[in-house]
C-alpha cells in the first residue's frame, strides 16, 4: 500500500482521437501531443521519455525506451463529453452520461433576462460562443463605457462572465457568478461551469488576469474524494480541483495561478512526509493559455518546462508515494478550431520502489484511476473503473 497517491492532470494534453471523435465534431487526426511534436520538429521531454511516454504513442523527438521507469498506457473517456468537468469527475470515478447543455447560438432570452434581473447588472454584452481573448478585444471598450458584463460561451458547457477589474470589482464579478450558478443556470440550463473571467488593461491591450474562478456543479455521483474523506484520509486539491468538485470531498484546497505555481505547490507537498491520502493537482495553462489560443509553440515550450519540473518532483517523492500523470481531454492547438478535442489521455504511473514499468494497455475509462486509489486504501470500489494497482 502506498501512503500517498499524487495525481497530476496535464489539462488538455490528449494523445489521439477517440473512435467517436467525429460525433463530437472532431477530426480523426486530432492528437494534441503528437501534432505539437510534429509541428515543432520534435519535443525535448527526456524525463517523460524515461517514464515511457514514447511507448504509449510514437511522438517525434521522444524515444521509446526499452526499460521505462514508469508503467504506461492510455485511457479512453467513458463520459459523453470532452470537457474539464466530465474529465476530472471521471478520473474520480464519476463518469457523465447525460451531456451538460451547450449553446452554440448563445443563451436563450429567458436565461439572459433572469441573469439581468437577479444581478441587477443593467444588461449584458456578447451572448455568443467566442474565444475569451477575442471577445474581450471586441467588447472590452464598450464594457468599460457601459459597465455591462460580457457574457459568452464556447463549445463546452460554460456560462462565462468577463469584466474589467476596475469596472466590476472581483467580489462583484464573483457574486454575479454565484447568482448564475444558484438561480440562473439551473434545471435544463445547468451548465457544467460558470466561469469568472476578469481582465485588465486598455482597448487594444487587454489582458486576462489570474483571478479566474470556476463555479461548478457538484458531482452527480459519489467520487473517490468523498470515499477518502469519509474514511479519514487527507484529500488535497491543487489548482482548479476545488472549483471542479465544488470543494466536495476535499480536506485542503490550494488554488494556483499558473502551471509553475501549481508544480511548486506539488513539489513542496511531496517533499514533506505527509499524511496518508490523495494529492490531486490540475495544471491549467496547457489548456487555457495555449490550447484554446492555438499557440502551438507556447504549448510545446510549456510541455518542455513541465518536463524539467517533473525531474524535481520525482527526486522529492517519498519511497511510499505513487505518482500518476494523466490528462482530462485534448485541445489540439494545430486543429482549425479553438475548442477541446475528444482524445485518449496518457497514463504514466511511477514509484521509486518499482524496478521497471509495465504496459497498462488501453484503459476503457479514466475511472480506472479512482478504482486504483480505492484499491490502494482498501476502500469499497466505486461503480466504474478497474484497478491497475496490482499490475504495477
Amino acid at each position: 500500500m502506498f501512503n500517498r497517491i499524487v495525481v497530476v492532470v496535464l489539462d488538455s494534453v490528449g494523445i489521439g482521437a477517440l473512435p467517436d471523435a467525429g460525433d463530437y465534431g472532431d477530426s480523426t487526426n486530432v492528437n494534441t501531443l503528437v501534432n505539437i511534436a510534429r509541428s515543432q520538429s520534435g519535443l525535448f521531454l527526456p524525463v517523460m521519455e524515461s517514464l515511457g511516454l514514447g511507448a504509449i504513442e510514437p511522438i517525434q523527438g521522444v524515444n521509446r525506451v526499452v526499460k521505462p521507469r514508469a508503467s504506461f498506457g492510455k485511457m479512453a473517456e467513458l463520459s459523453k463529453a470532452k470537457d474539464t468537468t466530465s474529465g476530472h469527475w471521471e478520473i474520480a470515478g464519476c463518469p457523465v452520461f447525460s451531456p451538460f447543455p451547450v449553446y452554440p447560438h448563445g443563451f436563450p432570452e429567458d436565461v439572459i433576462e433572469r441573469f439581468i434581473n437577479y444581478t441587477g447588472c443593467g444588461g449584458v454584452l456578447g451572448n455568443k460562443p467566442a474565444s475569451g481573448t477575442a471577445i474581450i478585444e471586441e467588447l472590452g471598450g464598450l464594457h468599460m463605457e457601459t459597465g455591462k458584463p460580457i457574457v459568452y460561451t464556447s463549445a463546452d458547457s460554460v456560462f462565462q462572465i468577463a469584466a474589467h477589474e476596475e469596472i466590476v470589482p472581483l467580489e462583484r464579478l464573483y457574486q454575479f457568478c454565484q447568482i448564475a450558478r444558484d438561480s440562473v443556470c439551473i434545471h435544463q440550463h445547468a451548465v457544467g461551469r460558470i466561469i469568472a473571467r476578469p481582465f485588465i488593461g486598455k482597448p487594444g491591450s487587454f489582458k486576462r488576469t489570474a483571478n479566474r474562478h470556476d463555479f461548478s456543479l457538484e458531482p452527480v455521483c459519489p467520487t473517490i474524494l468523498d470515499s477518502l474523506q469519509q474514511a479519514g484520509y487527507e484529500v488535497t486539491g491543487i489548482g482548479k480541483i476545488g472549483d471542479i468538485f465544488a470543494q466536495k470531498g476535499l480536506t485542503i484546497s490550494l488554488p494556483s495561478k499558473s502551471n509553475d505555481d501549481g508544480m511548486k505547490t506539488v513539489i513542496n507537498l511531496v517533499s514533506q512526509k505527509g499524511q496518508a491520502g490523495l494529492i490531486f493537482a490540475n495544471l491549467v495553462d496547457f489548456d487555457s493559455v495555449y490550447g484554446h489560443r492555438n499557440d502551438v509553440r507556447g504549448y510545446a515550450k510549456a510541455l518542455e518546462r513541465f518536463d524539467g519540473q517533473l525531474a524535481i518532483l520525482l527526486s522529492q517523492l517519498q519511497e511510499d508515494d505513487l505518482l500518476i500523470i494523466t490528462a482530462d481531454h485534448g485541445c489540439d492547438p494545430t486543429d482549425d478550431g479553438t475548442d477541446h478535442t475528444r482524445e485518449y489521455v496518457p497514463l504514466l504511473v511511477y514509484s521509486k520502489t518499482a524496478d521497471v514499468g509495465k504496459n497498462l494497455g488501453v484503459r476503457h475509462t479514466f475511472a480506472d484511476i479512482a478504482a486504483t486509489v480505492a484499491d490502494n486504501f482498501s476502500l469499497s470500489p466505486l461503480q466504474y473503473g478497474k484497478s491497475f494497482l496490482h499490475d504495477l
